[in-house]
């Protein structure tokens, strides 16, 4: 069975409470942006990245499944992406993510918890 790709890992460190906003996140590689909003609503949490100058200023939706590592004290969140995979991730629309049921589903398979993708994030 395929892990809820908008919950958060049990090993991520992660806990009710902590708010995510403004946190560094960071890449297989370094730094990629920070985190503008998060949502931590049971079955359906995830961030909504600021990019920055890292990747042009665009905004993209990141499953908190994504998450490998919360440290407050550094205010930094870990992700098991590349560069690459968050630079080529879909912009965040926020007409399609309140409006369009598929939306997620798209975000789920681009980030590896699909169905029709052949590589799977797992944990």
């Amino acid at each position: 069975m395929n892990a809820n790709v908008w919950a958060y890992r049990k090993t991520s460190g992660w806990r009710p409470g902590i708010d995510l906003t403004g946190f560094t996140v960071e890449a297989t590689e370094g730094p990629v942006g920070k985190v503008d909003a998060n949502c931590h609503e049971v079955g359906s949490s995830y961030l909504v990245v600021d990019t920055g100058v890292w990747i042009f200023g665009k905004e993209i939706l990141l499953p908190v499944r994504a998450i490998t590592k919360v440290d407050e004290e550094s205010r930094k969140i870990y992700v098991d992406l590349t560069k690459s995979e968050l630079k080529n991730a879909p912009e965040f629309d926020r007409e399609k993510h309140f409006g369009h049921a598929g939306y997620r589903s798209a975000l789920s398979t681009y980030y590896g918890f699909g169905a029709s993708v052949g590589r799977r994030r797992t944990a």
